[in-house]
């Protein structure tokens, strides 16, 4: 019944998603009111069905119906019921039923606002929304359908899956399941894909209006406007996405890092980088009615990207710690990002000369060129980042080998773009729109210079004496200060009004939500880049052997290995656990570890949990590497001493605060536009 009733939904999500794209393709020329509001109701309803169907694999995770492929696949009995209903995004039918139920929860809130100024948009919003929807569900339904059911063969013995009972078979059903791969067990990774896909489906919202723009010949900025907090919020979750998954690797995969260039992390930044780019972008189109050619670039440059990275994590094409499923289904994958990325452009191409810029630049001092640069600076990373992460690919295909590109390409390329990046992120809230003075920006920069001074002495006298760690901490600590003047000097224009300064500044914050968010998102941005620095250029590490009793010595701390022990959990795990006691340079005990390594009966997989003293300096980070009882017993360890690591999710958590605090409404700014007048439309195409 459960699965009769999911399998259902699913179908009928499929044909809603088609009638829509198909209603609002067929009424929008013709302006058929009532069946582009027939092709709305059906849009809205693709969110229930689908959430019908994804509660129907939900129960049969927890129930254990392992006669259904995808429950045996990703399910097992000792999995506790959270891991269980995390599962549906464990594996590949699973996952991709999930972006379609979010992908159709977007759509759906997206087509429930008000349309009374974009009511020329709206059947084309629909229909691409809805056509990205319904290849999802195609592949749901007819590549990776997770509601196949396993078939024993009476002729040949073999247990095949299938959606319906072929002939001569009956209906096979396993004792247990293979259970989740163990890296998915982790917490991290009951919030990591959720966010990532949240912030994956956020920017096919703006996309839709962008492509609709381009069809009706809007030439205005309203689609930009109406679409400003979904690009913020898809912005959000696809930051949130990104500062978990560091997080779970630096927890789970015992590398003692959190970021290694791997391809399936760089299809998550792809998008993240252009969509940045586009929200910088976007303002110079607001205030100057500039790059309006450019900001459609961006938007469809961040949509392809965005399938190319659901492409990479279920395609299989690449190797990756973070992929975990390889099937068929890329070709398909890259066909509709060929067909959708050229349709695009064929659609810019077509209103080219109707999005020309209604203003031109008056200065390469301004802050629109400012701003222009940041994108440059932005698309170049992206760029690199692409050529490192496809390169195997193309190195495949025209020489017959896989050459991997590793981190040191990575660094060496995008390090010093995203230092003059940040540094640009410091100078350009300085600098005037039009024009700007050279006179003018030195006196907003002479402040936070001079206390850049001391700082680097700061550091240089804690241990900082490389030459790059250096110039990269007097980058980082310029931004720094010249963000918080930007503070300084709106809080003393208050305070000269009567408020304190803590009223001054939440009244600040409050009055003008989305340039203060940004700046505590630049905030957040400069923190995490002192952990970044200390802890990728002044990380410590060594590998050791020890017997029982035996140290190791490493960055002014001393380990020694205690013991080790073996047995079994609830869970049907069987874990390797090792004690070792960690002393500070004066011999005081400060930590005792518990490094691990469990292995998981059901799935015959093992993970590496490390030990990990952590301060607000550094952590001492130490991973189990292997346990050989000969003669003695013996451990071999890993030890890192990584500094200032801290700072990275310190700074994430105020990144996202400051995206909070761009994306909450704004009560007058509501008020403001709801008030004015409809935006002129740009004749659509009298073509």
């Amino acid at each position: 019944m459960t699965l009769t009733l999911g399998l259902t939904s699913l179908f009928l999500a499929f044909a809603c998603a088609l009638y829509a794209s198909v209603a609002a393709l067929i009424a929008g020329p013709r302006k058929l009111n009532a069946w582009i509001d027939s092709a709305r109701n059906a849009a809205i309803l693709t969110w229930p069905l689908l959430t019908l169907a994804s509660l129907a694999v939900i129960i049969m995770l927890v129930q254990g119906q392992y006669q259904v492929e995808y429950v045996s696949d990703v399910s097992s009995l000792a999995m506790p019921w959270y891991l269980k209903v995390t599962a549906l995004w464990g594996g590949q039918a699973g996952s991709l039923l999930f972006w379609s139920w979010l992908m159709s929860a977007f759509a759906s809130a997206a087509m429930l606002r008000r349309w009374d100024r974009d009511r020329s948009l709206m059947p084309y919003v629909i229909a691409v929304s809805m056509i990205t929807l319904a290849f999802f569900i195609l592949l749901c339904l007819f590549v990776e359908n997770p509601f196949r059911r396993l078939w024993l063969s009476q002729a040949t013995g073999e247990v095949n899956p299938a959606l319906f009972q072929p002939a001569n078979s009956t209906l096979f059903t396993p004792q247990d399941g293979r259970g989740l791969n163990p890296l998915l067990r982790h917490p991290g990774m009951i919030i990591h894909p959720p966010m990532l896909y949240l912030g994956f489906v956020g920017f096919v919202v703006p996309y839709a209006f962008a492509v609709a723009a381009l069809i009706t010949g809007r030439t205005d900025d309203e689609w930009i406007r109406t679409t400003r907090r979904w690009t913020l919020v898809g912005w959000l979750f696809l930051s949130l996405g990104l500062i978990l998954g560091g997080r779970w690797a630096y927890d789970v995969l015992g590398w003692g890092g959190y970021w290694g260039w791997d391809p399936v992390e760089n299809a998550a930044l792809l998008p993240w980088l252009t969509g940045t780019a586009f929200l910088h972008s976007v303002m110079i189109q607001e205030k100057r009615g500039m790059l309006k050619k450019w900001n459609m670039v961006l938007i469809i440059l961040t949509y392809a990207l965005v399938i190319f990275g659901t492409f990479l994590t279920r395609s299989g094409v690449l190797s990756s710690v973070h992929a975990f499923a390889q099937s068929a289904i890329g070709p398909l994958f890259f066909g509709f990002i060929g067909i959708t990325f050229t349709i695009s452009m064929s659609l810019l191409f077509w209103r080219w000369d109707s999005l020309a810029s209604e203003t031109q630049m008056d200065s390469l001092l301004s802050r629109e060129a400012a701003f222009l640069l940041n994108n440059l600076l932005f698309l170049g990373i992206a760029f690199a980042t692409l050529w490192g992460t496809i390169y195997p690919l193309i190195s495949e295909l025209v020489t017959g080998q896989k050459i991997t590109v590793g981190p040191p390409y990575y660094n060496r390329v995008n390090g010093p773009l995203l230092a003059i990046l940040v540094l640009l992120m410091g100078i350009a809230p300085l600098i005037a729109w039009r024009k700007a003075s050279f006179k003018s920006l030195s006196k907003l920069m002479w402040i936070p210079a001079a206390l850049t001074i001391p700082t680097l002495i700061l550091f240089y006298f804690l241990g900082a004496a490389h030459p790059v760690a250096l110039g990269a901490y007097a980058i980082t600590a310029f931004v720094g200060y010249t963000t918080l003047s930007e503070f300084a000097r709106g809080m003393v224009a208050r305070m000269r009004l009567g408020e304190n300064p803590l009223i001054a500044l939440i009244n600040l914050s409050a009055r003008n939500r989305r340039r203060y968010g940004g700046y505590t998102i630049h905030l957040g941005v400069v923190v995490m880049a002192f952990g970044v620095i200390g802890s990728n250029l002044f990380q410590t590490e060594t590998q050791a052997t020890l017997a029982q009793g035996e140290t190791l010595s490493i960055g002014g701390f001393t380990l020694r290995f205690d013991s080790v022990a073996l047995f079994p959990t609830n869970d049907n795990r069987e874990v390797t656990r090792a004690t070792v006691t960690v002393f500070d340079s004066s011999g005081r005990l400060i930590a005792e570890l518990h490094p691990r390594r469990d292995f998981f009966l059901d799935s015959g997989q093992p993970m590496t949990i490390p030990g990990v003293r952590s301060t607000f300096g550094e952590d001492f980070y130490v991973i189990l590497v292997d346990w050989q009882p000969i003669g003695s017993t013996g451990a071999t360890f890993k030890v890192y001493v990584n500094p200032l690591i801290n700072l990275v999710w310190t700074g994430g958590l105020i990144f996202i605060l400051g995206t909070l605090v761009a994306t909450w409404p704004d009560a007058d700014e509501e008020k403001r536009y709801a008030a004015a007048p409809a935006s002129t439309l740009a004749t659509a195409g009298a073509d």
